[in-house]
């Protein structure tokens, strides 16, 4: 308060003496303050005012309604200047002193009980009452996980996959399996309401003591555990209690025997899930849970308990026992005898063979990437029961395989060939050989292998020419492109490895696969290099790695540079066998779930090209069996056409080629496995990383001890290739019609890029390819090769050479590799320039070649 302001009522100024007042005087105006204790003691030196023994009345009577506090109290009766008096002990008649007086009494324990257990009581109720049943909705997928199946085309078996599981009812178990396993699991089955109070003792106190998950739970119980998602194995009393609950609520409200149904359908039996695949699994492929023995049902009642036990493990053989005594003691009339007559089954043995093994593994992870690419993840295909059709020939598989390990037996491992068959109505992937064994080699070569295409390559930019309006008569290129110089070309210009002449016609370029002249027609095109590009991707080849190589190679697109896979070039050429429609490859023909068709075939169908422009291509691709590159590789008297193709140094090789009826590709390469001193060959294909595929701790994948280096063939595509697709090809047409090809269509109008030829006398003979007046006469050497010289009028070794694929041109050193212009990136290989391989996506090491180091 300010100093100068007034003083309020009742107060004095600022430092003036406190007269005498009674405390009294205003609480006895109104007696508000009557019952008020005594709260502030007198300050020293003062005394204080006397009281009335009307007030000192009226204080003890007040006293009596207040609780009587331990601290000591002053005394209110104190003679003028004595000391206060000490506080006095209770005075209450019959009041606890001591420690007794902190025992509650018995009625406030006995109403503490009361209300703790009516809390307790509540609350399970309401747990209860709000633990939901599980309904089939909620089931957990692992519980209901079927194995899923892949079929051929014909319905017979591929492979199986996921958990062994069948889901039956229970009219199609057994009796005898039933009865066991109630028998050695919950004998009280049948009478119990779902939990077992004994049982339920135990296993709270087993999970409490965090000792192992007790398996002492009824059938019910077990069922709920096992089936409903929420219901882990998690060892807490929480997922115990809620197991209760639930076992006790799903007794309400299914039967007896719908319980056991889900329980001997989840159940775990070791090798396999559920009664049914257990069955299979123990006794045997012809075995079912409708058909199994006493002893037999007792065999898998007894595995129950530990499903990890060895078939034959001496603890089992107990156990097996003990199910076949409860069996006798609660069914006498069924089993009373089984004690004393019972043999230990027979079982079959587990061959534990991988079921991606051999030829299995390429065909099952084919159809997996699939489905993935369609939705369905492979996790799902493992546990869903689908039944999946896949577009394969179980035939042609095999034929593959011979075709493809027949050529090649005579090979190191360094080798490698890839083959893929399509069906060009539909798309379907008849046959593929990727590997002998995806186990030791998952690597998938027609699928995963991408190489350049060398001049198989060709026949697209021969369908631009046609679909552009030009003709099979048109005259083209022969000893240099027109113009000289080309875009993206070396200087030096692209040349051939033999004369065939400063003219040639279409059909003859395409015999002899000459490179000039394929990149003279792509240049001539409306729209050069984009009218090939988009024919190409509209034959399904990835848009990506075209675009790329356009961007990379330029012309060299037109012979080849593009990186491809055998299973693109055989849906690819299908547009030539099916009359200009192109139907997307794929491996899946249908799935099933049930009696349900959840994923249908994909195979829509676009036209790229033109019928009549299909049909001139492929009277110019027969040239190539006739009387060109692969002259006497054909199929008889079955129509066939296709083409070579040959990469720069025979680092890849190539044949593509069909009928009206199946599209076929081989491709092979060559990988040297180098480690820092030598070369070491192959374990299954692959560069070793370690020595001898042995642990090592200097090496690893990170820093393998070899890594693979693409090297020459040293054949041609004319050579394994062809002779490798033209295996197959017979022996899968066993057996077809023979179809005829569409006749020549005499599409477009002739375009000359170069003037035809004068033509000059020459003797008759039965082959015109035969006269050696003739530029392409000579057919000493194979005219599909790339570099150094393929006859007598090849080129000399000293300039650029190029056919089949073709090369920019760029000078080389005496070992063939590229002396400028490369920068360690392997442009001067393959093409004239193409791209490294990629890397194989298996653990394979980097493909690098040997001027990349």
């Amino acid at each position: 308060m300010p100093q100068d302001s007034a003083p309020q009522t009742g107060e004095s100024g600022w430092g003036a003496a406190q007269p005498p007042r009674r405390p009294e005087a205003a609480y006895e105006q109104t007696g508000a303050m009557a019952a008020q204790p005594y709260e502030e003691s007198p300050r020293r030196g003062d005394q204080p005012p006397p009281r009335s023994r009307a007030r000192q009345d009226a204080r003890t009577l007040s006293n009596q309604e207040t609780l009587v506090s331990d601290a000591p109290r002053r005394s209110r009766r104190r003679g003028d200047g004595e000391p206060p008096e000490p506080p006095g002990p209770p005075t209450k008649k019959g009041g606890k002193g001591g420690w007794r007086r902190f025992v509650p009494s018995w009625k406030i324990v006995v109403a503490g009980f009361v209300v703790l257990a009516a809390g307790l009581f509540g609350m399970v109720m309401i747990a209860y009452a709000n633990t939901p049943v599980p309904d089939a909705e909620q089931a957990k997928s692992e519980a209901l996980a079927q194995q899923s199946i892949i079929y051929y085309r014909d319905g017979k078996e591929i492979a199986k996959l996921g958990t062994k599981r069948e889901i039956v009812p229970i009219s199609k178990m057994d009796q005898t399996v039933r009865d066991a396993a109630v028998a050695i699991e919950n004998k009280t089955f049948y009478e119990d309401s779902g939990i077992s109070i004994s049982g339920m003792f135990r296993a709270l106190y087993m999970t409490a003591t965090g000792q192992q998950l007790q398996g002492a739970s009824t059938i019910t119980q077990q069922m709920a555990s096992n089936y409903y998602d929420g219901l882990n194995r998690e060892v807490s009393i929480k997922r115990k209690i809620s197991e209760i609950f639930v076992a006790v609520k799903i007794n309400d409200k299914l039967s007896k025997d719908d319980i056991l149904q889900n329980y001997l359908n989840t159940v775990n039996f070791g090798r396999a899930y559920g009664v049914e695949a257990a069955a299979k699994a123990y006794f045997g492929d012809n075995a079912t849970a409708a058909k199994l023995t006493p002893e037999q049902g007792a065999y898998l009642a007894a595995r129950i308990q530990q499903p990890n036990w060895e078939p034959d493990a001496p603890a089992l053989k107990v156990r097996w026992n003990t199910t076949i005594k409860y069996m006798a003691e609660q069914w006498p009339d069924r089993y009373g005898q089984l004690p004393q007559t019972a043999k230990w089954p027979k079982l079959r043995k587990d061959s534990n063979e991988n079921e991606l093994g051999g030829l299995k593994g390429y065909m099952v992870m084919q159809v997996l990437e699939e489905l993935k690419q369609r939705g369905l993840t492979p996790d799902e295909v493992r546990s869903g029961g689908y039944r999946i059709t896949s577009t394969f020939d179980r035939k042609l598989m095999l034929a593959a395989k011979e075709a493809v390990q027949s050529t090649t037996s005579s090979m190191s491992k360094e080798y490698h060939a890839g083959l893929a068959a399509v069906n060009p109505k539909n798309g379907r992937v008849l046959a593929f050989y990727g590997g002998s064994n995806y186990v030791k080699d998952p690597f998938n070569e027609p699928f995963d292998a991408k190489k350049q295409a060398a001049s198989a390559f060709k026949p697209y930019v021969l369908a631009a020419w046609l679909q552009a309006g030009y003709s099979l008569k048109s005259y083209v290129p022969g000893n240099e492109t027109v113009p000289k110089e080309i875009p993206g070309i070396q200087k030096e210009g692209i040349r051939n490895s033999h004369n065939v002449g400063r003219s040639i016609d279409v059909i003859k370029a395409t015999a002899q696969s000459v490179n000039t002249a394929f990149v003279s027609m792509a240049y001539k095109l409306p729209g050069q290099l984009g009218d090939v590009k988009n024919l190409v991707e509209s034959a399904g080849f990835n848009q990506e790695r075209m675009e790329a190589d356009v961007d990379e190679h330029s012309f060299q697109f037109a012979i080849g540079s593009a990186l491809v896979t055998p299973v693109e070039q055989a849906a690819g050429y299908s547009i030539f066998a099916n009359g200009g429609k192109y139907t997307k490859y794929h491996v899946v023909q249908e799935v099933r779930q049930g009696n349900q068709v959840v994923y249908g075939e994909q195979r829509a169908s676009k036209k790229v090209v033109d019928p009549a422009v299909a049909a001139d291509a492929t009277v110019a691709m027969q040239e190539v069996l006739r009387n060109g590159t692969a002259r006497g590789q054909g199929l008889g008297n079955r129509p066939a056409a296709g083409k070579t193709g040959t990469n720069n140094d025979e680092k890849e090789a190539w044949f593509v080629g069909y009928t009206p009826q199946i599209s076929a590709a081989v491709g092979f390469y060559r990988e040297e496995c180098r480690t820092k001193t030598k070369v070491v060959q192959p374990i299954n294909a692959s560069c070793p990383t370690t020595p001898g595929g042995k642990p090592s701790k200097k090496y690893s994948a990170a820093k393998p001890y070899s890594r693979a280096y693409e090297v020459s063939l040293g054949f041609e595509g004319a050579g394994p290739p062809t002779a490798t697709w033209r295996k197959f090809m017979l022996l899968a047409h066993e057996g077809l019609p023979i179809e005829q090809f569409p006749k020549k269509a005499e599409v477009g109008l002739p375009e000359n890029i170069v003037p035809s030829p004068t033509p000059t006398p020459t003797p008759s003979a039965d082959n015109p390819f035969d006269s050696g007046d003739d530029p392409l006469g000579d057919q000493s050497g194979n005219q599909d090769c790339l570099v150094g010289p393929c006859d007598d009028n090849a080129t000399p070794t000293d300039a650029p050479t190029i056919d089949d694929g073709g090369d920019t041109g760029f000078p080389q050193t005496a070992n063939g590799d590229v002396a400028n212009g490369n920068n360690g990136n392997g442009n001067g290989h393959g093409n004239g320039g193409g791209r490294l391989p990629e890397p194989r996506s298996t653990g394979w090491t980097s493909m690098a070649r040997p001027e990349d180091q």
